[in-house]
């Protein structure tokens, strides 16, 4: 068959996914009597692009997939986008600035939500087309958008049912408030960062004393607010200070001591002023303590009428410098020193957050906590590895309430209604049109939108179509796995544990298996750094396949996947390469050149499903029994997320068992001129061994392994809707009982048998290269092997042992004895001779032999020292200590060796 000479990623990738989705071989059914398998992706951003970490994600999604596919399972991966809304806000809002000039407000909030959709429309598509271009076996006729109709109507309901039950309120609180994005924010959106700041040590004048109390603060424009100042109630310094009051710096306000356990006697002075509008803490004081709220620095950063007409409008930071000039001029700044604190950014743009009292809409998440603790406790769901298990914990067992209310237009805006004749707040699934106390028509929605992430914690069953009871809710929740990041297990994972128990009385998962981050030679990528990997540009370079099978490879128990990276000059530009991807292209272009032998030789053959008869061989039996270890292997290993093992086990069998000695054992018959049975049954086993090693490189490498299978011999409309090998789906293929049972067995036995013979040819080659004898000289062999049943074996594959160990003729004998001019080794259970007159100069083997038994001594008294060193010993990397140790042992054998060789000549 013809078939090209090189592999061409780039062709074959563009053809196979057309095909596959036409086709509808990732269509699931809402019914069937298959075990069902269901996976739903991360939803990526709508206005979004493909990074390495999707990739790495996408790929372990798609082999699971494909695999359990393959497997005979019902297998469902629902893809999706997420509406993001401040994300996708931003982006339109900041290209209305840079072509029309115009921003959102201009428009007004329909004409903007217009064109955020229509950007949607032309942008959106985007990630869809990239993700096809992982080779995704998403099933698309089920894509879902978290703002389509469906799940707008999910997000009510959950919405509606939530406050009817008291779990979503209204009320004026404390909220993370970023200034530049004008939003409030929840604790997860406003990270903490170490930022180097001051502490300041301020003097507070007390009421009718000339003393003064030195309170220390870190922003002392949100002193203007103060409406207290609070010491430890078992603080003894400041035990006169209980029931006086203290005089406001810069303002004059009598405010009072108060005593509160929240206080740190060891934070500064052990006396705090409490601002209850712009302190968490302090907010909470305030309440207990009966404080008036002032609000100094208004939604926008800037200091407001009530910080006094000296400040108003100012920056706070600008307020800050000012405050601190007067109040060094009055001497009541005491003392400034460095302190490095956390303070909270806005996720999104990094500015600095403003803690401000905002009415907003907040979700009781407590309750809802406690049921997702429960469930992984109890094992219904499993978090791989498992130490993120006690991450998800600990959050939850301190979880807050959940301000679910975000200042934008793009998002699913809040359900409720505001009566404008009556103080009547209306919750409800449809729009109502009178007010159910007053029944006046003059109502008004709220215009606040949810947090992005409260639609996406409705992903799993919302996308199946909850709350109608569908067929698909009924066959595929709960879901099969969860893969994710780390990074978002509190803003999605817990979220979504928490809702599906809540709406779905069972949990979103069974399992949740954590990726780490992509790095690049240790570190995280980043545009500052310029070392982001463009999984399109390296789809591009070294093929889909081979990036899949790279990132699959580098797994590891959830670790952090590194790409080395080498920067060389070529005609001047500077150009990236990544090592681990040269090596699978290298493979991909192994199966590619394998695959093309087995074609070009095939003639007439056709497919068999069980060409392991009595006439097979011993290299037959034992190359079906590795498949079968393998296959095994790779089954156990996808079943647990060992995805390094699967893809090293794949490797290993492909390259070392299937091309490296099964090819090169089996070329005689399969090469042959005149057709003969024995040449059509060998053709058939190596087509049936190539034929499965396909299948189980399929989940990982589902390009080329399509391309291939489909000039093979085949039973079948695609490699994946076949069966996965070792899964006890062969069913389709291997009809008959016994058949089934003779291939899939594994045979030790045979296996050991064929380790023998392989080791055989390895050593006389080896020998060959030390000894230099040219390559196709043919040379006599002697062996000594004592075991009967051994020697059986080794006469059995005389031809190939001489065909492929260029031996001319093979005597053994049951003691070989001191073999004079001669090489030997040994290998377990034979001994080997290779007579050696007349085939080099034995004069000058005898002077390189000498040479090396030098060279070896040398390095023998070197490695001595060092571990007779005891600072080596002691000081040494002890991995650095041991090597050494296994070079000297290491170093003893081949000296023996070397020496029996030269006493031999």
């Amino acid at each position: 068959m013809e078939i090209a000479k090189t592999y061409e990623p780039k062709e074959i990738e563009s053809k196979w996914y057309p095909i596959w989705e036409s086709r509808g071989y990732f269509t699931a059914e809402s019914k069937s009597e298959k075990p069902a398998f269901c996976i739903s992706i991360p939803p990526p951003n709508v206005t979004g692009y493909l990074h390495m970490g999707h990739a790495l994600q996408h790929t372990l999604m798609d082999t699971l997939t494909r695999w359990r596919r393959m497997q005979g399972y019902n297998a469902l991966w629902l893809p999706g986008t997420d509406h993001a809304g401040i994300s996708t806000q931003i982006v339109v809002e900041r290209r209305l600035k840079e072509l029309e000039n115009v921003n959102a407000k201009d428009l007004g909030r329909e004409e903007f939500e217009r064109r955020v959709w229509q950007w949607k429309e032309h942008a959106g598509g985007t990630i869809q087309r990239q993700i096809r271009k992982e080779g995704a076996s998403c099933d698309w006729t089920r894509e879902r958008f978290t703002l389509d109709e469906g799940l707008s109507k999910a997000v009510r309901e959950v919405f509606v049912r939530l406050y009817e039950e008291g779990l979503i309120y209204r009320g004026a609180y404390l909220v993370n408030w970023c200034p530049k994005d004008q939003t409030a924010l929840s604790d997860l959106e406003a990270p903490k960062k170490e930022t180097k700041s001051k502490l300041y040590h301020i003097a507070y004048p007390v009421k009718d004393s000339d003393e003064k109390i030195v309170v220390a603060t870190t922003r002392p424009e949100t002193m203007l607010g103060d409406t207290a100042v609070a010491i430890h109630p078992n603080d003894e310094r400041y035990k006169g200070f209980h029931g006086k009051s203290a005089i406001l710096p810069l303002v004059g306000r009598e405010i009072p001591f108060v005593c509160d356990e929240m206080v740190e006697m060891d934070f500064g002075t052990g006396v705090v002023k409490i601002t209850p509008a712009h302190d968490p803490n302090d907010f909470k004081m305030g309440l207990t303590h009966n404080l008036p709220q002032i609000t100094v620095i208004n939604k926008f950063g800037n200091m407001s009428e009530a910080a006094g007409a000296e400040f108003a409008g100012l920056d706070r930071f600008e307020a800050r410098k000012i405050i601190l000039e007067k109040l060094e001029i009055e001497g009541l700044l005491v003392k400034v020193e460095d302190y490095t604190h956390k303070v909270g950014h806005c996720q999104r743009c990094e500015t600095i957050l403003e803690p401000l009292i905002s009415t907003q809409w907040f979700a009781v998440m407590k309750p809802m906590a406690e049921a997702a603790i429960k469930a992984v406790q109890d094992g219904r769901t499993q978090f791989i590895p498992e130490n993120w298990t006690k991450v998800f914990y600990d959050w939850l067992e301190n979880i807050q309430d959940w301000c679910i209310s975000r200042q934008l237009w793009w998002g699913h805006r809040i359900p409720a209604w505001y009566c404008q004749d009556c103080p009547k707040i209306i919750v409800a699934r449809e729009t109502p049109t009178s007010c159910p106390s007053c029944s006046s028509s003059n109502l008004k929605q709220d215009e606040d939108v949810l947090d992005t992430w409260f639609s996406s914690a409705l992903w799993p069953f919302s996308t199946l179509g909850w709350p109608n009871n569908t067929d698909d809710l009924k066959t595929f929740y709960p879901t099969s796995e969860m893969i994710t990041g780390f990074d978002i297990i509190f803003f999605w994972v817990a979220r979504m544990m928490m809702m599906g128990l809540k709406f779905m009385d069972e949990v979103p998962f069974r399992r949740v298996y954590i990726t780490g981050l992509v790095r690049v030679d240790g570190e995280k990528m980043s545009k500052m750094k310029g070392n982001v990997v463009d999984p399109l540009d390296v789809f591009d370079r070294y093929g889909t396949d081979a990036v899949r099978f790279t990132l699959a490879s580098s797994v590891t128990g959830g670790t952090d996947v590194d790409l080395q990276e080498i920067k060389r000059k070529v005609d001047g530009q500077e150009i990236k390469e990544y090592p681990k991807m040269e090596i699978a292209r290298n493979f991909a272009n192994k199966i590619w050149n394998a695959s093309r032998f087995v074609l070009m030789n095939l003639g007439e053959t056709e497919f068999s499903a069980n060409p392991f008869d009595e006439s097979a061989s011993l290299y037959d039996k034992w190359i079906l029994s590795r498949l079968n270890h393998a296959s095994r292997d790779i089954n156990n290993a996808l079943e647990q997320f060992r995805f390094y093992d699967a893809t090293q086990t794949l490797y290993h069998f492909f390259w070392n068992d299937f091309c490296d000695w099964y090819i090169e054992l089996a070329k005689p018959l399969v090469t042959a001129k005149e057709v003969t049975p024995e040449v059509t049954r060998a053709r058939q086993r190596i087509i049936y061994i190539l034929d499965r090693s396909l299948r189980l490189l399929h989940p990982v490498m589902p390009y080329i392994t399509e391309e291939i299978w489909q000039r093979l011999p085949h039973e079948g409309d695609s490699i994946s809707m076949v069966a996965f090998p070792g899964s006890g789906c062969d069913r389709d293929l291997d009809r008959d009982r016994d058949q089934l049972d003779q291939v899939d067995q594994i045979n030790d036995q045979i296996e050991d048998q064929m380790r023998s013979v392989i080791s055989l040819i390895t050593k006389i080659r080896n020998v060959r290269s030390e000894i230099n004898l040219p390559q196709n000289e043919l040379v006599p062999l002697k062996l000594g092997i004592k075991d009967e049943a051994l020697q059986k074996v080794i006469l059995e594959s005389e031809d190939a042992i001489k065909r492929l160990a260029k031996v001319k003729e093979i005597e053994i004998k049951s003691d070989l004895g001191r073999e004079k001019q001669s090489a030997q080794s040994v290998i377990t259970g034979v001994e080997i001779a290779i007579p050696l007159a007349g085939l080099i100069d034995l004069d000058k083997e005898r002077e390189r032999l000498k040479k090396e038994l030098g060279k070896m001594q040398a390095e023998t008294e070197k490695l001595s020292n060092q571990l007779a060193n005891p600072n080596f010993v002691s000081k040494a990397d002890p991995e650095k200590v041991e090597q050494v140790r296994l070079r000297l042992a290491e170093l003893s054998v081949q000296r023996e060796t070397t020496k029996a060789n030269l006493e031999n000549l």
